[in-house]
């Protein structure tokens, strides 16, 4: 499985998925027995899928999950969710709106342009500190990410 949208791997066992388009016949909901993460995505075992013939059926489908059912902070990895909203600092108030969510194989980083010029703002949990699933997200960044002396015209 790989992820779309440029979100991060989400799935997990235990995660109740339904395969689209479906099948005119057969199981349309599947529950993740396993999940191992792998170059590129991730391996996933489905309940009911028992051969090779069965999970090349699901080949270039789409597996979609409930949102209540993913990790609360997949919302800070999702662009289409990102771009233009505005990021505020604990020290430094409005940093200015995320322009581009860029992917890294530790963390993403998202890509702020505003009143400080150009800020890479790490989406890890010590400097993200509060979110909704819109509105301006909750920042503290630790000195020397934002550009003290920045002009406040950009």
């Amino acid at each position: 499985m790989v992820p779309t949208h440029g979100l991060p791997l989400l799935l997990h066992a235990g995660l109740d998925v339904v395969v689209v388009p479906p099948a005119l016949k057969g199981p349309r909901h599947f529950n993740v027995v396993s999940c191992v993460d792998a170059r590129g995505g991730q391996l996933i075992a489905l309940e009911g899928i028992q051969s090779i013939g069965q999970a090349a059926k699901l080949v270039g489908k789409t597996l979609l999950a409930r949102a209540s059912d993913l990790p609360r902070d997949y919302v800070l990895h999702d662009a289409d969710n990102l771009v233009g909203r505005e990021v505020i600092d604990a020290t430094w108030g409005l940093l200015g709106e995320i322009c581009e969510v860029m992917r890294g194989p530790a963390h993403d980083v998202w890509v702020v342009h505003g009143g400080y010029g150009e800020v890479l703002v790490p989406v890890v949990e010590s400097m993200v500190r509060a979110w909704e699933n819109d509105g301006p997200v909750m920042v503290d960044l630790p000195r020397g990410l934002v550009k003290e002396d920045a002009d406040d015209t950009l």
